[in-house]
Order: C-alpha cells, then structure tokens, then sequence
C-alpha cells in the first residue's frame, strides 16, 4: 500500500509504501450510479446536504444555470463555481437533469449522504486499504489498474482531462465530466474505473501521516484511528479519504489518477465530481 515511485505530493502522506493484509471483503464493481441512488431516495426520502444547503461545486467549463445561480468562485481553484440549484439531481445546475445519465456516477454526495445510502443499502463504505487493495486489480506496485503506463497502445484508460489545464480539454477520452460508471474496460478483479471519472469516499478519517505512523511489521486491516460511524449528522468537519482521482485530474496539478494517491474532504462537502462505491464483509447479504 502506498507510492512505490515516490512521485505523490508530500501534503498527501502516500509514503512510506508498506505492507498491509485485509481480511476477505465484497465491493463493488462500480460506483453507485444515478438511478441507483434514485431508487434509495425515493424508497427513504433522503434529502443530500446540498440540497439542503442549497448550492453545491460546478466545474466551470460544465455549468448549465441562469447566470444569476452562479454565487461565488472558490479561492486557490476558480475553475470551481458555487452554482445555487446544483444538486444530484441537477448535476450542472439548475438546467440541466441527471435524467439521460442514469448509468453515471451520482455526484454532489457528501460522505454523510453515501454513509446513509450504505446503511440503506445494507452495506458500507470501503476501508482506505480496502480500496486500494481492490483498486489495484491484483497488480503489486503499478502506478494505475493496467500497469505503469497512463495510455496503452493508442488508448485512454481512463476519464481524466487531456490538453491544458483548465482551459482547453481535447476529449481524448470522450468526456468532459462523467462517463457512465461501467466505461473503460475493467482491472483485474473486475471493478470499473478506479481511477479516474469520480473521487471516491472511504470510510477512514484522514491525516498525512497515517503511514508513517503505522508499524514497520505487517499491518493488518488498518483504518485510521478515530474513523468510526460517527452517527447522523455528526462530524461535518472531520477529513475523511478520497481515493481515485476524477475526470479534472490532470498531471500539471492533481497527479491523483494514481492508485496510490491520496485525498480529503470534509464529512459535509459535495461536488460535481465527488461519488462513491460501496463495500461489506465477505459474509453479509445486501441488496
């Protein structure tokens, strides 16, 4: 588990690389798309934080709104707009609909709205170990699910941005935001993108020194100290790990389409580029 190159962000904590054992899990194949969630909302009548807030994150490039919806532009990224109306189910804004994108990854979900779609759905999120175990398809040490190289004869593996960075996207892949969940061939224990496309949620709280500070010997099923279900609406501030990059990673500033990469965000953030895919023990049932 971790960077085997040495070419994460300090800030980060994805060193040092080190031995982990997990205990036998199921996970998904994918991430939880639209229509799934769908399903969940209207079996439970769960209201996401942003659309209790009112307001969530739009890339800029991406924005389908009444002008006067778009409120603010966030300090450090102004590629990120605060669009009023951007929801799950309004994923661009107020004008555009989730409608002809059931098979994409729902988006604009807090950890606390995937938390409560796991329990629904009589699972839970993924350990950080656990992800990344899965994500790697089998294959120690590579820098993605295929192997060491970002494009394999002539062909994207992935959904992230291609040309520059935050002006100009080639689709060279196809996508300028989301592609449905089950795009792209899968890695070696089958699970769909797990670079790319949407940050994942996992359930560990997050620090950049966990791996420092974690044995030297073998570490079994680790999670971050702390990292319990911390009931609804509980902890909106804590960290919690994002693993797997999205469909804005680029290599000029978020080389994070890496398995080994490492992310946060607080319990309460939403955005249009923020998913989840969910995880049990190896003997429970679930829908």
């Amino acid at each position: 588990m971790g960077d085997a190159f040495d070419e994460g962000y300090p800030q980060d904590g994805e060193r040092p690389a080190h031995r982990v054992q997990v205990s036998p899990f199921h996970i998904d194949a994918a991430v939880v798309t639209n229509a799934q969630f769908a399903t969940f909302v209207k079996a439970t009548g769960h209201v996401t934080e942003a659309e209790q807030v009112g307001f969530s994150a739009v890339f800029h490039a991406a924005v389908a709104a009444e002008p006067g919806d778009v409120v603010g532009r966030a300090d450090g990224s102004p590629w990120w707009l605060t669009v009023q109306g951007a929801d799950w189910r309004h994923p661009a804004g107020g004008r555009s609909s989730m409608a002809e994108l059931q098979d994409h990854p729902v988006v604009h979900v807090s950890w606390r709205d995937a938390l409560a779609y796991c329990r629904w759905a009589g699972k839970r999120l993924p350990t950080e170990a656990e992800w990344e175990y899965a994500a790697r398809g089998g294959l120690d040490g590579a820098r993605f699910p295929w192997g060491d190289d970002l494009v394999v004869k002539g062909r994207w593996r992935c959904n992230i941005w291609q040309g520059t960075f935050p002006s100009r996207n080639t689709l060279d892949d196809g996508y300028l935001t989301t592609a449905p969940a089950k795009s792209f061939p899968p890695n070696g224990l089958g699970l769909y993108q797990t670079v790319g496309n949407v940050w994942e949620w996992c359930q560990d709280i997050f620090s950049p020194t966990t791996y420092a500070e974690r044995a030297a010997d073998e570490v079994v099923d680790p999670v971050a100290p702390g990292s319990t279900d911390p009931g609804p609406g509980a902890g909106g501030d804590v960290p919690r790990v994002m693993r797997g990059g999205s469909y804005l990673c680029h290599d000029s500033y978020c080389h994070r389409y890496r398995v080994a990469a490492r992310s946060s965000n607080t319990a309460e953030s939403a955005s249009a580029n923020i998913g989840f895919r969910c995880a049990n023990d190896s003997g429970d049932t679930a829908r």
